[in-house]
């Protein structure tokens, strides 16, 4: 009876949502959470609930969006075997439009720099054909041209006055002046006649450190519903990694765990070493992030994770809370994204956020304030969206 049960389990992940009634009444069962995300894959492709890439099905006239191929396509990499994978997404790049954009160069030249495209071009990197690498790769430059140009500035000066400003300077420096405290201190000093403070005194800030004196953590999920995360985290990885008073370690994980600091000099290298996709073992890479801690209290780590934990659920918890009680400041961001609300564990969040430790999602554009308040160490209460 078992053997029939799973036999028509198969024949309607095959056929498809519309033969659940025929199947329920041939004495088949319900399809799991994980079979009912197995199907919702295969649908995008051969049901006809998606739009063909070749008119058939189903009209909408202009497919699917670069958001939802990704999320599926990562989907993929943890339900199917590698040569079913392969299989099914050749059958993507022929039946639902992504031929055009994968193997003519031209197309890409003409597309506006898009950051879902990017992850969908990261996670097909592979099947990109030789005409058409160099392209893609000036096309995911692009991406990262841009955020580096909104973001690169503000993060390095929020890093700056987080690490710097903490002790004052007896060498003056009128770039280093601390105005406020400088004010405060000779506001006695007032002269009514001329209405202006003639100070005794001046305070400066201590110059840049020549030296890393704190450490970041980036610990990225690189699974297919990532993508938009995995670029933002990297690219501010490479950031830090230009600053010679931060120690910037930068680790990706699927069901594996892989260090890419080797490779933070070239954002784009970085992102080439990332395989968007697949199983997501995130208690493994905490516990490989741990053994990157030499001084607790001047580390802060970002876990960038939707935290659907295909692990050890607890063995995760207990990770995160050692490294919390040990000194290290750990933020997990749930997304780095502008696109919207995020999807995540939402029973895991709350049960790590009950640990007073910050869960949240964070639009780009406040990362830099958001780096600046966590190497000082203040309350991120309220910060980015949950």
């Amino acid at each position: 009876m078992m053997e029939n049960k799973e036999f028509l389990k198969r024949w309607r992940l095959i056929l498809g949502s519309d033969t659940q009634d025929q199947i329920n009444n041939m004495g088949g069962a319900g399809l799991s959470a994980e079979e009912l995300l197995m199907d919702s894959a295969l649908s995008q492709i051969y049901g006809n609930d998606g739009v063909s890439g070749k008119g058939s099905g189903k009209s909408g006239g202009n497919g699917m969006s670069s958001p939802q191929i990704t999320r599926w396509l990562g989907d993929l990499r943890s339900l199917f075997a590698p040569m079913e994978i392969k299989v099914i997404q050749n059958d993507a790049i022929e039946r639902r439009g992504l031929k055009q954009l994968l193997f003519e160069p031209e197309m890409l030249d003409g597309l506006e720099p898009d950051i879902s495209t990017a992850s969908l071009l990261l996670m097909l990197k592979d099947q990109i054909p030789e005409r058409a690498k160099e392209n893609a790769r000036i096309y995911i430059s692009k991406i990262v041209e841009d955020i580096n140009r909104r973001l690169s500035d503000d993060i390095k000066r929020s890093v700056a006055a987080a690490i710097n400003r903490r002790e004052h300077s007896p060498i003056p420096s009128a770039a280093a002046l601390d105005y406020k405290l400088t004010v405060r201190r000779n506001l006695k000093n007032f002269n009514p006649d001329l209405k202006i403070i003639l100070p005794e005194k001046f305070y400066f800030f201590e110059r840049a450190s020549r030296s890393a004196s704190r450490t970041v953590i980036l610990d990225i999920d690189q699974s297919g519903s990532m993508g938009e995360s995995v670029i933002y985290s990297s690219v501010m990885g490479c950031i830090l990694a230009s600053m010679s008073s931060v120690k910037t370690h930068i680790v990706a994980f699927d069901a594996s765990v892989t260090d890419l600091t080797e490779l933070c000099s070239d954002p784009v290298d970085l992102l080439y070493g990332i395989q968007l996709g697949g199983g997501t073992d995130i208690e493994k890479s905490v516990a490989y992030c741990s053994g990157l801690v030499s001084e607790p209290e001047k580390t802060t780590m970002f876990l960038v994770t939707d935290l659907y934990e295909g692990g050890n659920r607890n063995g995760l918890i207990r990770r995160i809370e050692e490294l919390k009680e040990s000194g290290v400041n750990i933020i997990i961001l749930l997304a780095i994204s502008d696109s919207g609300k995020p999807c995540y564990d939402n029973a895991l969040a709350e049960k790590i956020a009950s640990m007073d430790i910050p869960c949240f999602a964070c639009p780009p554009e406040q990362l830099p304030e958001l780096l600046e308040l966590a190497i000082k160490k203040r309350s991120l209460n309220g910060f980015g969206i949950r």
